[in-house]
């Protein structure tokens, strides 16, 4: 019982990521789905050099006023977004073609970072240390998912289906990069957690 109450009590990591699960998929659409999103990879390609601006602006006016521009921190949810979108696309949880669009709602895929009214004036200077261990972890996740896919990938082929425990697994491997992300990319100061949920 005191287990519930904790993990009632604790506060949900203000980044919110995750995909509705598809009841069937098409068997051949996962063979060409990498090409058909190409326009799509090039928009957000570009925008993310755009972002890697932004962030360098950003951690300059959090270092000497401690917040993020809410203009400069909205433009970088919004490009997370619509990435999450074209790569739940790409990594085959959806079969709707992603919009060319970073407005929330319009796709299967949540992504959202509640905005911080204040944030560490110093940490960013440390932040790319703190994230370490996340990278170590996150390394050996990534090679587990690689052979996932080999098997959702086949699974999708023969059943049409992406087995929901696998689904579940690689999603949560996506929310804990986007919260690592988030900390590293100067949107958040909490520390986030090591957990797929």
């Amino acid at each position: 019982m005191h287990d519930e109450t904790t993990a009632a009590a604790a506060p949900a990591y203000p980044l919110r990521y995750d995909v509705e699960y598809p009841e069937e998929l098409s068997r051949w659409l996962i063979f060409v789905k990498w090409l058909l999103v190409i326009p799509n990879l090039i928009i957000v390609w570009a925008l993310g050099y755009a972002v890697s601006a932004v962030t360098f602006i950003a951690f300059f006016a959090i270092l000497f006023t401690k917040r993020y521009p809410r203009g400069l921190f909205d433009f970088v949810v919004n490009v997370n977004r619509w990435n999450a979108n074209v790569m739940a696309y790409l990594m085959l949880f959806r079969d709707e073609y992603p919009p060319f669009s970073w407005e929330p709602g319009e796709y299967a895929v949540t992504y959202e970072v509640d905005y911080p009214e204040e944030l560490s004036r110093w940490l960013p200077l440390i932040k790319w240390l703190l994230v370490i261990p996340h990278l170590i972890v996150l390394l050996f996740l990534f090679i587990a998912v690689y052979f996932v896919y080999m098997i959702a990938f086949f699974a999708i082929l023969f059943t049409k289906r992406f087995p929901r425990g696998l689904f579940d697994f690689v999603v949560g491997v996506h929310r804990w990069t986007n919260r690592v992300n988030a900390y590293a990319n100067l949107l958040r100061d909490e520390y986030p957690p090591f957990s797929l949920r």
